[in-house]
């Protein structure tokens, strides 16, 4: 007897700890932010690299890098053919995902007169880009309304494109502008893509400036015209209703218009609208509280938005807002291995910085 009342003390023992350890995992941490680089004007895209160094862009043509340990910048490239108008200019970038072997590093920026956007592969060695190949070009451009955020996944590239302010071309699969696309990474068209032919993956958006791969989902953040900024799980084909539709189909004269144009709804809306942009998925230890959430840049809304998503992680249970005001217009977030979170703000004036969020 006393040997069962043993062995059954050891046992509630044994099951107190793991229940305390799974409990301290699930513990929330206080964060703490430290400011990496000031005076960068108007960083676009920031990716926590390979090299365990910070790569970004800044609108005016410029790539560079930023040791997170020490806080040196290391310039690396300007792109002279860059053309800043309006909102667009050297946009998204991407990394290939085996960058020890295949050093390519993907860009998207608006070029020429009349003004256009392209997709270009550039080649990284020495501190260093060389050897530009363009991979798409002729993309739609306008002063609003360019995109464009870059993500790969496996051995595909997803980039989104805006309307370039013209209407008529998110229902055309035939324009690239308003679009989904989806490339190999050598820029040529998978063969299983849904039109023939084509780099299109999805249509009907208006200006999509975040990207996040969660499992075998994508998902993406659109800014919505007065109304109706968004986060949409991007499917194979399908239409996301630009300019007929924003938000749910529940207005006058969308429904019938969803029914029969095979419409996904977005997943959650913001009225009156805040300017999504940049979307990393989040799911480290590191900051516990964060785990199976997107973390979400706002520009308009100036702040940084935990969504929490469901156990399937087809839906968003629960938001919370973090840095409202802090750091004024939050463009893009990125995450390194170890959980930390790094955010670059988007307000102009060679006022704009790179920021670690620890605990």
């Amino acid at each position: 007897m006393k040997k069962l009342l043993l062995a059954a003390g050891i046992l509630l023992f044994i099951m107190a700890c793991k229940k305390d350890r799974n409990d301290e995992d699930l513990t929330p941490v206080d964060l703490k932010t430290k400011v990496l680089v000031s005076n960068l004007n108007l960083p676009w895209e920031i990716i926590y690299g390979p090299d365990n160094l910070i790569w970004f862009t800044e609108k005016a043509g410029k790539i560079s890098r930023i040791n997170p340990s020490n806080n040196q910048v290391i310039a690396l490239h300007t792109i002279s053919d860059v053309r800043v108008q309006g909102e667009g200019g050297l946009l998204g970038m991407a990394l290939h995902p085996n960058f020890n072997t295949s050093p390519f590093v993907y860009v998207f920026y608006g070029y020429g007169n009349p003004y256009k956007n392209k997709l270009v592969r550039f080649n990284y060695a020495n501190n260093a880009l060389s050897n530009p190949q363009t991979l798409l070009d002729n993309i739609p451009a306008s002063s609003n309304h360019n995109g464009s955020r870059l993500l790969i996944s496996g051995d595909k590239l997803f980039v989104t494109t805006g309307d370039a302010e013209d209407l008529n071309t998110p229902q055309n699969v035939n324009s690239l502008a308003g679009k989904v696309l989806r490339l190999n990474l050598d820029g040529s068209i998978p063969a299983d893509n849904p039109f023939p032919n084509n780099p299109v993956w999805s249509y009907g958006h208006r200006n999509a400036q975040g990207l996040a791969m969660v499992g075998n989902k994508l998902f993406s953040s659109e800014h919505g015209p007065s109304t109706d900024d968004e986060v949409n799980i991007i499917e194979k084909g399908r239409n996301y209703g630009w300019p007929t539709v924003t938000g749910k189909c529940n207005a006058s004269g969308e429904t019938a218009f969803c029914n029969q144009n095979n419409v996904a709804e977005s997943i959650i809306e913001w009225t009156p609208t805040i300017a999504p942009s940049g979307m990393t998925y989040y799911n480290s230890n590191y900051i516990p509280q964060f785990k199976n959430s997107l973390l979400l840049a706002f520009l308009k809304g100036n702040k940084l938005m935990q969504l929490k998503l469901n156990d399937a992680q087809t839906a968003i249970v629960e938001t919370e807002d973090f840095y409202v005001g802090e750091f004024r217009r939050i463009r893009a977030v990125t995450q390194s291995p170890e959980g930390k979170i790094y955010i670059c703000t988007s307000n102009g004036g060679n006022a704009d910085q790179i920021v670690e969020i620890s605990k």
